[in-house]
């Protein structure tokens, strides 16, 4: 095979490899073979060669993982077909840069040193992953980890390692699998290396597989405080959302579901985000029948709502906020997102893309809250994160070093209608579970809506675009994780070990030019 049809070939296999590992697909074993089609193209090529080719893989692979932001764009957004079509081109563009400069750094490394593959690609992915989900606004999504959200045993090191720990498996699993085909082309490699750097992989993958065996045999949260939850999915479309005309019949079907749920006795009710869309904090006829429906249910109603400040020169300033409401007919407390949508809840850099807001009619212009609020209802406190906000691992835990015992999270799904998008959001959520060890409910307008438990376990899950409800009981939990309590310092880790080789390959190469 030509060079050039070789190297198209491995690229988009890798691609395709790798999009079916996701959701909605959910053939999350392709991904522990899916990067060895790249590693082949990275060792029959130079550094630029890998880097090319590498990118060409990742731009496809976005393309295709989250093309759903074309529906969001076109659909909703205003955008025309051809120019969401060319967002996501750039977007894409953008991401596949990551995997574009590991292939050619994992080239640069392994001219310069006989250390093999398994020792140097799961901490190069690892750094640039990590570097992806926090440069400009950060954007974690499909990161290698995720794939593996049905994997149950394999996930629980996310407690301590959190998700980057699951990408650092696969990615040291895809290497020795490549390392292991072409052993017999290695000829300067020691017998000594080459057992050592398999015998590293299989240990480090069966001692994870047996940490999971052992903490899905662990029981988490009080036995003795049981509480009862009920999440709300409206599934209200979302061209009639904020219609004025159609706010009425709005409020009336999350009343009619709540009562529908109040038969189950629930402590606590949750409803989506922007789920009530009207100013809760103006007195209004739909604030005082909130009120009521929580006092005629004896149960608290966490909800999500729009809200607004007053700045100092008269500018309304909006929110996007969660209000918890008690059944004496009190506010108990409200959050206000704090990690908004780039390009949707305000336009990033807007001095420089002021065009952007024009082009786009569904973009708004809130501001970010300042507050990790966690509530409390008689039985344990809580956290709410709103919509994007959960995907963002740092985030979530700090609700929990903060108090949470369980955690919520209420979102609108309805922009990515019918597409992969709802399903890959649902299962970073599973990760947020098991780095904390702690219940979470979620609570989306279109679905999917549903509980997990500490251990990633989908205890149930919603259709998507269907109206109904879901009740559960759950159980609070004081528990702190090795990840809750000091975040990705395994990333940090894998970050100072890529950036050490690196560095020490440099100065070796300027050690031997000044010896020459």
């Amino acid at each position: 095979m030509k060079p050039l049809l070789r190297n198209v070939v491995l690229s988009i296999s890798s691609a395709i490899l790798l999009t079916f590992s996701f959701p909605k697909y959910d053939l999350e074993i392709l991904a522990w073979i899916g990067l060895i089609p790249l590693f082949f193209v990275i060792s029959r090529n130079n550094r630029n060669g890998g880097f090319f080719w590498c990118w060409f893989s990742g731009t496809l692979f976005y393309f295709l993982t989250i093309s759903w932001i074309t529906q969001t764009m076109n659909n909703y957004g205003g955008m025309p077909l051809w120019l969401s079509f060319l967002a996501l081109f750039l977007l894409s563009l953008y991401l596949g840069l990551y995997p574009g400069i590991f292939g050619y750094l994992t080239k640069y490394i392994s001219e310069k040193t006989t250390i093999p593959l398994p020792f140097v690609a799961p901490f190069l992915w690892v750094s640039l992953e990590f570097a992806k989900a926090h440069l400009i606004t950060g954007f974690p999504w499909a990161s290698l980890g995720y794939s593996q959200y049905k994997f149950l045993p394999i996930i629980q090191i996310a407690d301590v390692t959190g998700f980057y720990g699951v990408s650092f498996l696969i990615t040291a699993v895809n290497s020795a699998i490549f390392y292991l085909f072409t052993l017999q082309r290695n000829k300067g490699m020691s017998k000594r290396w080459e057992i050592v750097s398999i015998s590293y992989v299989a240990f480090v993958f069966f001692l994870s597989l047996g940490y999971g065996y052992y903490k899905l045999s662990a029981s988490y949260g009080s036995s003795d405080r049981k509480i009862g939850i009920a999440v709300i999915q409206g599934n209200i479309p979302q061209h009639l959302k904020w219609d004025r005309n159609f706010q009425r019949r709005t409020i009336d079907i999350y009343k009619q579901l709540t009562n529908e749920a109040a038969k189950y006795n629930p402590e606590l009710v949750i409803w989506p985000e922007t789920a009530a869309p009207f100013f809760f904090q103006d007195h209004t006829i739909y604030r005082n029948e909130l009120y009521d429906l929580a006092s005629t249910g004896n149960t608290y109603i966490l909800f999500g709502n729009p809200a607004y400040k007053l700045a100092e020169n008269s500018t309304l300033n909006m929110l996007n906020s969660a209000l918890l409401i008690s059944p004496n007919k009190r506010t108990i407390a409200r959050y206000d997102k704090m990690h908004l949508v780039p390009f949707g809840e305000y336009v990033p850099l807007s001095n420089i893309l002021f065009f952007i807001e024009k082009m786009v009619a569904g973009i708004g212009d809130f501001i970010p809250g300042k507050e990790y609020t966690v509530m409390e209802i008689p039985q344990a406190k809580l956290g709410v994160v709103i919509c994007y906000e959960v995907i963002f691992p740092e985030l979530v835990r700090k609700f929990v070093l903060n108090g949470a015992m369980f955690m919520t999270t209420i979102t609108n799904d309805a922009w990515f209608g019918k597409t992969s998008a709802p399903y890959q959001h649902f299962a970073m959520v599973v990760f947020r579970s098991v780095e904390n060890r702690v219940y979470f409910a979620r609570a989306a307008n279109t679905g999917i809506s549903g509980f997990i438990s500490p251990k990633g376990e989908i205890l149930q899950a919603s259709p998507i675009f269907e109206e109904t409800f879901l009740v559960q009981n759950i159980f609070p939990s004081n528990t702190k994780t090795f990840y809750t309590k000091y975040g990705d310092l395994f990333a940090y880790g894998a970050i100072f070990a890529a950036c050490l080789m690196i560095m020490v390959f440099i100065n070796n190469k300027k050690y031997k030019r000044n010896i020459e």
